[in-house]
C-alpha cells in the first residue's frame, strides 16, 4: 500500500500539494474541477434571485408576497426531490453522468423562465414550474459535496469544504452583481422577434445563467475526453491513504475494508440534518424577504430594489469569502463545533436587530381614488405620464403597515453584516462536521439527504415568511425566527459531545 500525504492547509482555490506524486496531484485537480462546478451553479442561481419579485409583479400585478414565497420555494422543492436521487446515482456510476444530466435540466429550465411572459394565461404557474426545474438541476450539489468529502482526508476536510464554499460565495457575489448590471437594460429591453424573445432586465439574467450552464456541460464533456489530465475519481480514507473508489479504480488505489454503516452515529447524523435545516431555513427567510421588505420600508421602486439588493447581496458574498478564509485558520485552533455555535449566535443577533422599534412608520402606498357612487361625475383625466408612475411604499392592503414601526436602513445594513458572517460560518461548519461524522464510506446518498434537508428548509422558509410577513408583518416574522435560532443553539449544546468525526469516535485518530 502506498501511503499518500497531503497538505491540510490548502490555499483558497488551489490545493497545495507537497507530496504524493501523480495520484495526489490528480486528486487535487479533480477537486478543483468540482470547485468550479459549484461556482457556476451558484452564479446560475443568484443571478435571478433579486429580480424574481418585480418580474412576478410585471407579468401579473395581482401576485402578492405570499405567492412569491411559493415561487422561491419551488427551486428548493425541486432540489429536495432530486438531491438524494443524484446522490444515489453518483454512488454507483461515474459522477459526470448525474452532473451533465442535472446541468442540462438547469439550462432548459432557465430558458423556460425567460419565456414565462409569453403564454396568454397562467403566467405565474409557468414561473413556478420553471423555478422547480431549475431546482431539480441544482440537485448536483449533493454530488459535488460527496466527491470532495470522499477525496479528502480528515485534516484536509475543513479546508477543502471552506474552499468549495468560497467558490460558492464567489458565484454568490458575481450573480447579484451581474443582475444589478443587467438592470440597466430596463423593463422594456429589446425584442428578438424571430424567436419571440424579449430580452430585458428580468429575462437577461436567466439567459446568461443558461449560457453558463452550457459552458459547464462543455467542461464536463472535455473532462470526459481528457480524464487523464483533468479529472479522475479518487477516494481517500481519514488518514489520506488512497482507497478503491466506487466509480473509478486506478493502479495507485488499493482495497480497504469498508466501514459498517451501523457504526455511524445515526443520532448525530439526524441532529446534523436538523441543524442544517435550521441554518438554510433562516437564510431562505432572509433572501426571500429582502426585496419586498426593502420596497415596503424604504419606498424603493422595482428597479431600485433589484439594483440595491443586488449590490447588498454581492457585498455579503464578498464578506463570506473573507469569512471562509478566516474559518480555515480559526477552525484549526478552536475546532468546528465552537465556530458553528458562534455563527448561530451572530445570526440570532442579526434577526434581533431587524425587529421594528420606535414611533416612525413607513410610507403608505394608497390605492387610486375611484368614485363609483356617482357615475355622472368623473375625476379629471390623468396624464399618461402620471399613470405610468410606479406606486411605492408599504401597501395599504397589508394592515400591519398602519401600526408597525419602520425598519431603518441602518438596521437593515447591520443585520446584513451580522448574518453575512454567521450564515457562511454555520453553513461550512455544518456539512464539514456531517462529512466527518459519516467517515470513509460513500457519502452520495447521505449528502443527498443533507442537501434535501436544506432544500426542504428553503422550500418551507419562503412560504412561511411570505405568509407571516404579508399577514402579520416583520415584527412577528422575525420574532419567530429568533425563537427558531435559539432552539438550534439549544440542540447544538445538547448534542455537542456527539458531533465528532467517525475516526475520533472510534479512537483511530
Amino acid at each position: 500500500m502506498s501511503l499518500v500525504k497531503s497538505d491540510e492547509n490548502t490555499p483558497l482555490l488551489r490545493g497545495d500539494i507537497t507530496s504524493g506524486g501523480d495520484a495526489d496531484r490528480s486528486r487535487w485537480r479533480s477537486i478543483r474541477v468540482m470547485y468550479f462546478t459549484m461556482f457556476l451553479s451558484s452564479v446560475g442561481f443568484t443571478i435571478v434571485i433579486t429580480s424574481i419579485w418585480p418580474y412576478l409583479k410585471k407579468i401579473d400585478e395581482s401576485a402578492d408576497a405570499s405567492f412569491l414565497g411559493w415561487v422561491v420555494a419551488a427551486y428548493s422543492l425541486g432540489q429536495m426531490v432530486a438531491s438524494p436521487l443524484f446522490g444515489l446515482w453518483s454512488n454507483h456510476r461515474p459522477r459526470r453522468e448525474p452532473l451533465i444530466c442535472s446541468i442540462f435540466i438547469n439550462v432548459s429550465a432557465n430558458i423556460y423562465y425567460a419565456y414565462v411572459y409569453l403564454p396568454p394565461s397562467h403566467k405565474t404557474i409557468h414561473m413556478l414550474l420553471a423555478r422547480t426545474f431549475v431546482g431539480i438541476g441544482a440537485g448536483n450539489v449533493a454530488v459535488v459535496r460527496s466527491y470532495v468529502a470522499g477525496a479528502t482526508s480528515l485534516k484536509e476536510r475543513t479546508s477543502a469544504m471552506a474552499n468549495m464554499s468560497a467558490c460558492q460565495a464567489l458565484g454568490f457575489i458575481l450573480g447579484p452583481a451581474l443582475q444589478a448590471a443587467l438592470s440597466f437594460i430596463g423593463e422594456t429591453g429589446v425584442s428578438v422577434n424571430v424567436i419571440q424573445l424579449q430580452v430585458n432586465m428580468y429575462t437577461a439574467p436567466a439567459l446568461l445563467a443558461a449560457c453558463l450552464g452550457i459552458i459547464n456541460i462543455l467542461l464536463h464533456l472535455v473532462i470526459n475526453l481528457k480524464c487523464f489530465t483533468l479529472f479522475r475519481e479518487h477516494g481517500v480514507d481519514d488518514h489520506g491513504n488512497h482507497i478503491r473508489a466506487i466509480n473509478y479504480t486506478s493502479e495507485e488505489q488499493v482495497d480497504v475494508a469498508p466501514e459498517a454503516e451501523d457504526d455511524i452515529d445515526q443520532i448525530a447524523v439526524f441532529a446534523s440534518n436538523v441543524l442544517f435545516f435550521v441554518i438554510l431555513f433562516i437564510f431562505a427567510v432572509f433572501e426571500t424577504i429582502s426585496t419586498p421588505l426593502s420596497m415596503d420600508m424604504f419606498a424603493w421602486t422595482r428597479k431600485e430594489a433589484v439594483l440595491y439588493n443586488g449590490i447588498i447581496l454581492a457585498a455579503i458574498g464578498f464578506e463570506s469569502i473573507l469569512v471562509f478564509v478566516v474559518v480555515k485558520v480559526v477552525s484549526a485552533r478552536v475546532g468546528d463545533r465552537p465556530l458553528l455555535l458562534g455563527g448561530l449566535i451572530l445570526i440570532f443577533a442579526g434577526f434581533f436587530i431587524l425587529l421594528p422599534w420606535g414611533n416612525q412608520y413607513p410610507k403608505i402606498q394608497w390605492a387610486d381614488i375611484q368614485n363609483n357612487t356617482m357615475p355622472a361625475i368623473r375625476l379629471a383625466p390623468t396624464s399618461p405620464s402620471n399613470t405610468s408612475l410606479e406606486h411605492t411604499g408599504c401597501p395599504y392592503e397589508q394592515a400591519w403597515c398602519l401600526f408597525t414601526p419602520v425598519i431603518h436602513l441602518a438596521q437593515y445594513i447591520t443585520s446584513d453584516i451580522l448574518i453575512g458572517v454567521g450564515y457562511p460560518t454555520c453553513n461550512v461548519m455544518s456539512y464539514t462536521l456531517y462529512s466527518k461524522i459519516l467517515g470513509p464510506k460513500p457519502q452520495g446518498v447521505y449528502m443527498g439527504w443533507l442537501t434535501a434537508s436544506g432544500s426542504g428548509a428553503r422550500t418551507l422558509g419562503p412560504v412561511f415568511v411570505s405568509h407571516v410577513y404579508t399577514i402579520l408583518g416583520p415584527r412577528w416574522a422575525f420574532t419567530v425566527i429568533c425563537g427558531i435560532v435559539l432552539a438550534a443553539i439549544v440542540l447544538l449544546s445538547a448534542m455537542y459531545k456527539r458531533l465528532v468525526a467517525f475516526s475520533v469516535r472510534h479512537g483511530r485518530i
